[in-house]
């Protein structure tokens, strides 16, 4: 199972409502996926239980596996 680390301290992020929360950092991460082929952010689509991801510039559904994520600190307002 892949573990989800900060990407400023690497330790273990914690899942919120609203994204991942660093108790370490006190800062708030969104997770972003983005496509394996042309590297453009991606849409998450959550259907019976299971995530994929379309990429709507390659028009493709692509799996969550080959998906390249990363963490992006949330503004606040």
């Amino acid at each position: 199972m892949q573990t989800n680390e900060c990407p400023k301290c690497q330790s273990e992020l914690r899942w919120q409502r609203e994204g991942y929360h660093c108790d370490f950092c006190q800062v708030d991460f969104t997770k972003v996926a983005y496509c394996p082929d042309c590297n453009k952010e991606m849409e998450k689509l959550n259907a019976c239980g299971a995530a994929s991801y379309f990429c709507h510039d390659c028009n493709e559904l692509k799996s969550k596996s080959r998906a390249k994520t990363n963490f992006v600190e949330m503004r606040s307002n």
